[in-house]
């Protein structure tokens, strides 16, 4: 049984959302953020990335750069200005990405639902990632930018959404620099009982992307019920700020593989190695088209590699996924990398940014060999979430994304 609330979200007028609203601060890197920030004095990111406000060399986890955060949200709490909700509310959130359309619900989640795996994972956290958010939520008291939840479809959710869409005026209606389009209604209150209650129905929520937002929120809470003597189980902190999408909806993009070296190994070498475990074939195509297939791009030409019989099907579901085969019978055995979370001979490149971006990395000498995946289906998402499974790092890349800043959970 899973549980939903609404809540007072802070949040921008109307005039100045498209100004407020910046993408997720993990997708940029600092120079990047200060960049998209830059002609934006309200811009989110100057909460969400502070470290864009201050010296160079400030390391970005400092107890400085969150008190700048926090400094931040205030200036443009008042400036913007951010307005907080009268009352308690559901969210409508649509995303438009040329063809592509998904439709969620903006609402609090339990930590304790997280904790207790009625929310599933299918990603492990890097504590140096937890540890960055937990102490921007702690010491601004805002959770800034909403966890990505999916779910198995509701009719009767679906029916009231489509209605509250037809029917009623949005409160943002904007296309970001991307191009990407962004339109959010409020639920009629009527309705909230309706999604609460069908909510309730439902055995498990899935994260599909925010795990370290997810993860952050929960150890928040921790610290703040520890220091409530009069802790009663209701307070803001014992939820956390997401969107719940139907599956059925979502797209999921591939999460391509750059290695900066082969491992000291020469070409002819290295392709030896390979066919170990795969057929090599020289081709055209830079995408695979199924599964089962990996295009490998090495000296200005794309390779097909497809896994041989020694790669057997294994009774784990995520040991099925082209990412682990890559990673089990290739990245491990042939290129060293053992650990694709701290080695720093990985890199990888979200599908959103093409297979023109592996090839620039390699023809370029920044990398020696790039690998392009099949996507991940969000139902081998959820298949891999309910055995309790994890997926390797990096494994999907979820377009469009929601923007920070346009509903804000104060703690």
């Amino acid at each position: 049984m899973a549980i939903i609330r609404p809540f007072r979200a802070l949040r921008p007028e109307e005039s100045v959302a498209h100004q407020v609203a910046s993408v997720p601060y993990d997708v940029v890197n600092r120079e990047e953020a200060a960049l998209y920030a830059k002609d934006f004095p309200f811009s989110y990111l100057r909460i969400t990335r502070a470290e864009i406000e201050m010296d160079e060399k400030t390391n970005p986890y400092s107890k400085e750069v969150y008190l700048k955060a926090k400094e931040n949200l205030e200036k443009i709490r008042k400036q913007a200005p951010l307005k907080l909700e009268e009352k308690p509310c559901f969210y409508i959130y649509k995303l438009i990405m040329g063809e592509q359309q998904q439709t969620g619900i903006a609402a609090t989640f339990s930590v304790e639902d997280y904790d207790n795996n009625v929310i599933l994972k299918h990603e492990r956290t890097r504590k140096e990632k937890e540890d960055d958010r937990t102490n921007h939520i702690i010491t601004t008291e805002a959770q800034t930018g909403p966890v990505f939840l999916t779910y198995r479809a509701v009719k009767a959710i679906d029916e009231l959404v489509n209605e509250t869409m037809n029917e009623t005026e949005p409160i943002y209606n904007f296309t970001a620099p991307d191009g990407i389009k962004h339109i959010v209604w409020i639920l009629p209150e009527e309705f909230n009982e309706v999604i609460i209650s069908e909510i309730a129905k439902v055995k498990y929520l899935y994260i599909a992307d925010g795990h370290h937002r997810a993860a952050s929120a929960s150890r928040a809470q921790k610290v703040k019920k520890e220091s409530n003597s009069a802790h009663a189980g209701n307070e803001e902190y014992n939820y956390f700020l997401a969107v719940l999408f139907p599956a059925d909806q979502l797209n999921i993009m591939p999460y391509n593989r750059v290695v900066f070296d082969l491992n000291g190994l020469k070409k002819e070498d290295f392709f030896e190695k390979i066919k170990d475990f795969f057929t090599i074939e020289e081709t055209n195509c830079d995408v695979p088209s199924s599964r089962r297939e990996i295009s490998m791009y090495i000296d200005a030409k794309w390779y097909l590699l497809k896994p041989n019989s020694l790669v057997k099907q294994s009774n784990n579901v995520g040991d099925n996924l082209d990412v682990s085969i890559l990673q089990s019978y290739l990245l491990t055995p042939v290129l060293g990398i053992n650990d694709p979370r701290t080695d720093k001979r990985i890199d990888f490149i979200g599908g959103i940014r093409g297979t023109k971006e592996l090839e620039r990395l390699v023809n370029s000498g920044k990398a020696a060999v790039a690998f392009s995946m099949h996507p991940v289906s969000v139902y081998e998402l959820i298949d891999i979430a309910d055995a309790g499974e994890i997926m390797p790092p990096k494994s999907t890349w979820f377009e469009p994304k929601l923007r920070d800043g346009l509903l804000v959970h104060l703690i």
